[in-house]
């Protein structure tokens, strides 16, 4: 790993660790801490959505046109900016500027990272660059999330300032540190004017692209957009999980993403990555069979526990499979010059999955619960069945680049053989 890209692994871990640093405490700082309402504070975490949703079909075209290391400085900017007036607002549209900027800036720092990760790998690396992104958000975002408990009082609104300031200023930290990074030079998109090289309509015509979109949207509402809210709901009313209890699996999940993430990578870089992502579904379908037993079965309360939590690690397998392979491929299926565009891409859909997730699954988790199991594992069967219709679309180095690396070692080894045979 080099220089550029250990700082740009040590930018993601500090964006994760500010995330995690404030967020699961949003609500409580809104609705108690500034005696806001709940409303409000349910408000809040509406605009970090919309924020994203507003400002992702923008940032493609940027990261295209002026490179993704001046979008992520000003997202950062932005960012530290909304962290910090969070930290002092008091009053609802207050609260709610702050709330938009704070969003906006942390949903463009994704792709800006992510085309960054691709300008300094190659195919052979990217998966395990990916990995390592993914290992170290978690981890950012669980130490943060932890720090951050000891360091609040909900009886004293300085604690939640200081809070937010600490967010502030790990952006501005990371201004200085991503400021330092050398950008290589990138390919220019032939045959389009500078207005148009980030356009839609150029990623709408690659169909495995689109498929692979359709693919992102499931696997993100079938998972990501329930862990708090319609799984959670299910856990508290249909299996009487504890509130300890479902902490304890948020943190099953982060546990399992951390200690397996590199032994999966092994196994997932020999694989095809439809079939990846397929095995993904079927995980994920035997995480809501386990869930169903938590809620709709008649054991013990103490099993329903386990198999609650067993479910949030099955989907930390799964996650961790997902990290080296989906976002590798998403860049792979970009023309030359056209990465940021095509990761924009790919994170306006995962927001808007994660949008659409807590709104139809948290009112099935609370009242539906046998329909809310068997939606949702409707869902993830049909990621296997999404997966392989999307390997067809896949060129194979797309959907399996270590083939590209056995066919240099054929070459190498009918050279060598070649030389012997004339001597």
């Amino acid at each position: 790993m080099g220089a550029e890209m250990r700082r740009i692994h040590v930018g993601n871990a500090l964006s994760a660790f500010g995330l995690g640093f404030t967020v699961p405490y949003l609500y409580v700082y809104v609705a108690q801490v500034r005696d806001l309402g709940a409303m409000t504070a349910g408000l809040v975490l509406a605009v970090f959505a919309v924020a994203a949703l507003v400002v992702l079909p923008f940032a493609g075209p940027a990261i295209v046109r002026r490179g993704p290391l001046p979008v992520l400085l000003a997202a950062l900017v932005t960012a530290a900016v909304g962290a910090l007036s969070l930290g002092l607002a008091s009053s609802s549209t207050t609260v709610l500027l702050s709330a938009a900027a704070l969003g906006a800036g942390q949903a463009v720092m994704q792709p800006a990272l992510a085309t960054m990760i691709v300008d300094f790998s190659s195919a052979e690396t990217r998966s395990r660059a990916f990995a390592t992104q993914f290992f170290l958000q978690n981890l950012g975002l669980g130490v943060g999330g932890l720090i951050g408990g000891h360091l609040v009082d909900a009886s004293r609104a300085s604690s939640f300032t200081l809070l937010f300031s600490i967010e502030a200023a790990m952006f501005l930290l990371l201004v200085v540190l991503m400021a330092t990074v050398r950008m290589p030079r990138t390919a220019k998109v032939e045959g389009a004017p500078g207005e148009a090289r980030g356009s839609w309509k150029q990623l709408l015509g690659n169909r495995a692209m689109v498929q692979l979109c359709v693919v992102g949207f499931v696997l993100f509402f079938a998972c990501y957009g329930q862990f708090e809210s319609g799984l959670s709901a299910y856990g508290v009313e249909a299996a009487g999980i504890s509130t300890s209890a479902l902490g304890t699996a948020l943190a099953a999940n982060t546990a399992m993403i951390v200690v397996a993430q590199f032994a999966v990578l092994r196994f997932v870089e020999r694989r095809k990555r439809s079939r990846v992502i397929a095995a993904v579904g079927l995980i994920w379908a035997f995480a809501w069979v386990v869930a169903g037993y938590a809620g709709l079965g008649h054991g013990s309360q103490t099993m329903a526990t386990a198999a609650f939590v067993s479910t949030y690690a099955l989907f930390g397998l799964g996650e961790a499979m997902l990290s080296p392979t989906v976002a590798p491929l998403v860049a792979d299926l970009a023309p030359s010059g056209m990465a940021g565009q095509y990761n924009s891409a790919f994170a306006l859909v995962k927001q808007l999955a994660l949008a659409v997730g807590p709104a139809v699954g948290g009112p099935m988790g609370a009242s539906l619960h046998a329909p809310y199991v068997v939606t949702f594992l409707l869902f993830s069967l049909g990621i296997t069945f999404l997966a392989v219709r999307l390997g067809k679309q896949l060129t194979p180095l797309q959907n399996q680049p270590s083939l590209a690396k056995s066919r240099v070692v054929a070459r190498g080894g009918a050279s060598a053989e070649a030389v012997q045979t004339a001597a």
